[in-house]
């Protein structure tokens, strides 16, 4: 299930947008193709991000991942529950397992984005490739 009120990037990426702020993590998507993710990378709170550079690194069992940036903004916060517990992105990729919240300093960045149908059909197409 892909949440409606979220928006998604190319890379997998979320947003959940609030007012000026961007909660940020992983679809769904990708933490199934990632394994069983063991260890995260968290991003300083007050690094600058840039649009589709990279924020992070997730490493699972199975290879080591870069987390992209879907917006551009200032970190104003972590989600330090990953430090202990990396699996909460697996387990609640949408809910627990956020990574940051961005301070968006362009809200154009948005207009990027997928909608959860955009993006199902673009999982959906990438799957026919493989």
């Amino acid at each position: 299930m892909i949440p409606d009120d979220l928006r998604y990037s190319a890379d997998h990426e979320w947003v959940k947008v609030e007012g000026k702020q961007a909660v940020i993590g992983i679809t769904d998507y990708a933490q199934q193709e990632l394994g069983d993710i063991v260890y995260l990378e968290l991003p300083d709170v007050g690094a600058e991000v840039v649009m589709e550079e990279e924020v992070t690194e997730i490493e699972s069992t199975k290879t080591t991942s870069p987390v992209l940036a879907p917006v551009s903004g200032t970190i104003i916060e972590v989600n330090d529950e990953l430090k202990e517990s990396p699996q909460l992105i697996n387990e609640d990729p949408y809910g627990k397992g956020w990574i940051a919240i961005l301070k968006m300093t362009n809200l154009d960045d948005l207009d990027s984005l997928m909608s959860a149908k955009e993006y199902e059909e673009h999982i959906t197409e990438g799957a026919d490739d493989e």
